[in-house]
């Protein structure tokens, strides 16, 4: 082979080399924007994800404020000035017909006071005020009073270190998880916990009641509104039954990622 030869097949042999570099280079351009271009549209999918689901608790908080508000402000106030009345008209009345409107007009008090209690779990102001052990305590009495179930809260500490929000969207989430223990589970007794260090905010829901398959949990049963709340505030979310063996609730809200 002459030297002419030698040098087109090294620069053969070069320019192929360099067609094939470029190649991978452009392939590893393409790759990497593609890539890029992946990310920021999941990134675009979760920021959506993220602003429709706040979106929605706002409303159900708005819709709840308002309620809340209208049980107050107008049935409240109404079932005050019957009561009001009431009073007026107890000195007029003798014997039984007296006995019997002072025992109604103890039943309304009592009506009054419950709707007062009722609206201050649903206004978002108050519950941010009390704080969330301070809600969930209120929450507690509320339901005693309807002699259902037995509730116990556990917990060392009576301030909990969260932003009022945070203990807004957390309260939300036990509130719900009550009300479908009510509505579902016939349990006699239920255990609220709250263990919190410096880190991140366990709390567990326990009951007695009859338990469930949770692989056949349906939308109504109000655990996807709380999985929903939960996963705003980067909170773990999860459900523990068994038929005939009660049901656990657990709640981890770390306040490093929140």
């Amino acid at each position: 082979m002459n030297d002419d030869q030698n040098n087109l097949v090294i620069i053969f042999t070069v320019t192929l080399l360099i067609i094939v570099l470029t190649m991978i280079f452009v392939y590893m351009i393409f790759i990497r924007k593609k890539t890029t271009l992946l990310i920021e549209q999941k990134e675009k999918d979760m920021r959506f994800e993220k602003e429709l689901a706040t979106s929605q608790i706002e409303m159900k908080e708005q819709t709840l404020n308002y309620i809340g508000q209208e049980l107050h402000d107008d049935l409240g106030q109404k079932l005050s000035v019957v009561r009001l009345r009431q009073n007026q008209l107890i000195p007029k009345l003798i014997g039984a017909e007296k006995e019997e409107l002072s025992e109604l007009n103890e039943l309304l008090g009592e009506c009054i006071q419950d709707i007062r209690n009722l609206s201050k779990t649903l206004i978002t102001e108050q519950i941010i005020h009390f704080g969330l052990v301070e809600s969930i305590e209120r929450e507690i009495k509320r339901i005693q009073k309807l002699k259902l179930l037995e509730i116990e809260l556990i917990t060392l500490k009576e301030d909990i270190d969260i932003t009022p929000k945070h203990g807004l969207i957390l309260f939300r989430i036990i509130q719900e998880s009550i009300n479908n223990i009510l509505k579902h589970s016939r349990a006699k007794n239920v255990t609220i916990e709250l263990k919190d260090n410096h880190a991140q905010l366990q709390i567990t829901i326990t009951d007695n009641g009859k338990g469930f398959n949770t692989n056949s949990i349906n939308d109504g049963s109000g655990l996807k509104n709380m999985e929903l709340r939960a996963k705003l505030i980067h909170t773990e979310f999860s459900i523990q039954s068994k038929l005939e063996e009660g049901t656990k609730t657990s709640i981890t809200y770390h306040k490093n990622l929140s």
